[in-house]
């Protein structure tokens, strides 16, 4: 390296030969220096390397640096930092395994070559070592980001399934990565190390910022734990390793906490493992877990899909129908009617076929349907015959169905007005049997207001049920505003705090957007119940409150007031006058003829935005409340 700036006091500067103009004469350098940084004690190193990180975020596809041995550069410094305590201690070298693992994991990110290459080069044993905890958490942090990445390749994944300890190691990690960060560094203020503080917040913030950002990294080594583990869960011979119960019943519960924008987390690992026959008995045996994939079925979540697949993967297989059925009917029957979900066309369709088949196909003794079951489902297929039946009715008919229905809602309302709230809820189902299938705005309010009125009467479960048939009816899918508040009450009434707040928050925000007088957020402020169940959510569902209660950190809290008062109830209370019908309360069915066209084709006037990125938006100001 004969080039060198006459201002730079480093013999051989990266930066300087990075700056030499002969192309030949640049590679040779830093083929060079990539050679001999590995055996060099000099104080500074951690510059380069920091500029190489920097280069590889910027330009993780440039073949360059891998031609010229980066990988292998990379590798023999994480050894060093491994082996060597001394020089790991000296100058600023404590940061240098951490971005050499942050550089392999960002080259190997999108090229599988890259990633071939870097296996050739040896970088996954140093890996491994990091993965097992020889440093710190922040090096576990990006060794499994990089291992994730290998994992993804056909031609690079044998290589890490060879290790065997690397899938143990990931389920151990994704188990305890919250406890790791809240115990080594959360907690105490006063003992973070000062490079991890460096390293989250890149010396822009302090205590708040680096607790902030020690939330959203122990989010992401958790997530990108499960992420390993899910390229090993499409292998069945793995399956036996990852189908622990103790690590089955922990899936549900591992969603990476509202900083988590992107990972489908532990319901998309479940979701892998119940595409495989292997897979499924033992989530099948796994108790509380089918419970806890109807709850994220049930839910507005972008993964709602996933837990839903779970579900019926589990009903379709006959060695494991029997024992799921009971428990999974009432929710697939609550979700019967959703048109589309994402790319999931028809999916309510599916759900009725899968059932249909179950029903048909019941045995006896141990494998028999339970009463409750066959009812539930024997009442979705009558409404769908009914559907099919409506088809060919005179539209006079269907009008008068409708009037009908009308006339029992008002009387309903009128019930609810005087205080007769049981009343009320009997009404509303009447007026649910003579509204016809195809009405479906009249049909979200009446599953609304009878969930109000299973708020009211204490009725958390049919709350929730009838609260997620309005949301699955209306049109955009999830969005009725009503019917999230109603929900995030009864799953607060049930304890279930991460739904409670998903669906309060979901509510703040189509409150937001709304144009009913009743729900717009005037001068951009919170409502003040919707304000305090947040708040109590947020304790509730913080994603160090498990690992902080075991430490010592916070105290189990009782319940924070009640929150159901009628003062809430009347600004909900979404009565005739405020639905699609005309201000006198008769609909004028003359001139609406769109009632009755397919409302499933029509175009929503706005997409859904992403669930993630609605919670992202929210977190900081919700904060601050």
């Amino acid at each position: 390296m004969d080039k060198v700036s006459p201002d730079c006091p480093y013999p051989g500067c990266f930066f300087c030969v990075m700056k030499e103009g002969n192309p030949s004469k640049r590679r040779a350098s830093i083929l060079k220096f990539f050679r001999e940084l590995p055996s060099q004690d000099d104080d500074g190193q951690v510059l380069p390397i920091s500029g190489l990180w920097n280069t590889a975020m910027a330009h993780p596809n440039d073949p360059e640096f891998i031609e010229l041995g980066i990988f292998e550069c990379m590798a023999a410094l994480i050894w060093k930092g491994l082996k060597n305590r001394r020089w790991l201690s000296h100058d600023q070298n404590i940061y240098i395994p951490y971005y050499a693992a942050h550089i392999i994991g960002s080259y190997t990110m999108n090229m599988e070559e890259f990633a071939e290459s870097a296996v050739h080069a040896g970088i996954i044993p140093p890996l491994v070592e990091l993965l097992r905890g020889r440093l710190t958490w922040v090096e576990q942090r990006v060794a499994v980001r990089a291992l994730g990445h290998l994992a993804t390749y056909a031609s690079t994944f044998p290589a890490l399934a060879s290790h065997g300890e690397i899938l143990e190691l990931s389920i151990q990690l994704a188990m305890s990565s919250l406890e790791i960060v809240y115990s080594h560094f959360y907690q105490y203020v006063d003992r973070r190390l000062s490079y991890h503080c460096d390293l989250l917040t890149r010396g822009m913030g302090g205590v708040e910022m680096e607790s902030r950002k020690a939330e959203e990294w122990a989010s992401q080594l958790q997530c990108w734990s499960l992420q390993l583990i899910n390229c090993f869960a499409f292998k069945p011979e793995f399956l036996s390793i990852i189908c622990k119960p103790e690590f089955l019943i922990k899936l549900p519960g591992m969603w990476g906490g509202l900083v988590n924008e992107n990972s489908p987390a532990g319901i998309g690992l479940l979701r892998t493992i119940c595409h495989h026959k292997l897979g499924r008995g033992p989530v099948a045996s796994c108790p509380g877990i089918i419970e806890a994939l109807c709850n994220i079925a049930r839910s507005s979540d972008d993964w709602q899909y996933m837990a839903i697949d779970c579900l019926l993967w589990l009903l379709q297989d006959p060695s494991t129908c029997h024992k799921v059925i009971d428990k999974a009917v009432s929710a697939l029957v609550d979700l019967s009617e959703i048109s589309t979900l994402g790319d999931h066309k028809k999916l309510g369709d599916s759900i009725v076929n899968v059932l249909q088949e179950c029903i048909q196909s019941q045995g006896t003794g141990r494998n028999s349907l339970s009463n409750r079951t066959k009812e539930q489902i024997e009442e979705l297929l009558n409404s769908r015959q009914r559907l099919k039946w409506e088809k060919s009715m005179p539209k006079e008919d269907l009008h008068i169905k409708q009037a009908a229905a009308l006339v029992v809602k008002l009387e309903g309302n009128s019930l609810f007005s005087s205080g007769n709230i049981s009343g009320a809820a009997s009404k509303y189902s009447e007026a649910l049997a003579l509204c016809p299938m195809r009405s479906k705005k009249e049909r979200v309010v009446l599953y609304s207001n009878r969930a109000q009125c299973h708020l009211l009467l204490q009725q958390p479960l049919a709350a929730i049920s009838d609260a997620t048939r309005a949301l699955c009816l209306h049109n955009p899918l999830n969005r009725h505003a009503k019917s999230l508040w109603r929900r995030a009450q009864a799953y607060d009434m049930l304890g279930l705090a991460k739904e409670s707040l998903l669906d309060a928050i979901l509510f703040i925000n189509e409150c937001s957007q709304s144009s009913d007088p009743d729900l717009s957020l005037r001068q951009n402020k919170v409502p003040d119940y919707a304000e305090r169940l947040v708040k109590k959510q947020m304790r509730a569902a913080w994603l160090f409150r498990e690992a902080a209660i075991k430490h010592g950190g916070v105290h189990c809290e009782g319940d924070a007031g009640d929150i159901y008062g009628h003062e809430t109830d009347d600004s909900e209370w979404e009565t005739a006058s405020e639905s699609d019908i005309g201000n006198d309360g008769r609909d004028e069915m003359g001139d609406d003829d769109c009632e009755w066209k397919n409302e499933d084709d029509r175009k929503d006037k706005y997409d859904k935005p992403s669930m993630k990125g609605i919670l992202i938006q929210h977190f900081n100001s919700v904060l601050t409340l």
